[in-house]
């Protein structure tokens, strides 16, 4: 099991209030996605890999579409954490943006597979990955929109992101990820770095105008 996909589980179980056998559910998709892709795989793949029963797998979950879902929102708010952990206030602004980037395109090439499963698999959801995916893109754009506002811009006036403005960044970045995972490119997601420093950059400056 890869590191990032333990961390996920063990990050699941942290916050108290799922049962051991939900996160190892947590775990036996992403093993079965891993093995067979999302499309391929079954409930009884699901429960052998989790080592659990199939009664236990619909104590928790009612498809294995809430199961992805739950994986999924998992996963991406813990991307979220390592970018908020990357966030120093005492740093200028553009090394803070640097290092959130830094920290999110790391966190995500930890793991090709769960990054196809955090980018790809969800879209095949239809309307539930679609509320699913709006949902994490949601916290993501808020996320920025409070960190881009209460930051000193290099000695100027704090900018004024709107919602809207955040979500296109978040829009931008999504797009260089599912561009570099078409392309097979998952393992040089640093190379996004750059581009997405930049979009947050111009998109702050445009602001404080």
């Amino acid at each position: 099991m890869s590191d990032t996909i333990e961390k996920t589980v063990a990050f699941k179980s942290a916050e108290g209030t799922e049962s051991e056998h939900y996160a190892r559910l947590l775990q036996g998709m992403a093993h079965a996605v891993a093995a067979k892709g999302y499309a391929d795989t079954t409930i009884a793949d699901i429960v052998r890999e989790a080592a659990v029963s199939r009664r236990t797998f619909y104590e928790h979950f009612s498809t294995k579409t809430e199961c992805l879902i739950a994986l999924y929102e998992t996963a991406s708010r813990l991307a979220l954490q390592a970018v908020s952990e990357a966030f120093d206030p005492a740093q200028p602004w553009h090394a803070q943006v640097e290092q959130a980037m830094t920290a999110y395109f790391d966190y995500l090439a930890q793991d090709p597979v769960l990054l196809r499963t955090l980018f790809v698999e969800i879209l095949g959801l239809g309307m539930p990955g679609l509320a699913a995916r709006r949902r994490v893109n949601d916290e993501i754009a808020n996320f920025i929109q409070v960190a881009i506002n209460s930051s000193d811009m290099d000695g100027c006036p704090a900018a004024h992101l709107t919602s809207q403005m955040a979500m296109t960044v978040v829009g931008g970045i999504n797009e260089l990820v599912l561009q570099a995972i078409e392309q097979n490119r998952a393992g040089d997601l640093r190379e996004l770095v750059a581009p997405a420093t930049r979009l947050v950059r111009a998109v702050a400056a445009e602001s404080q105008r």
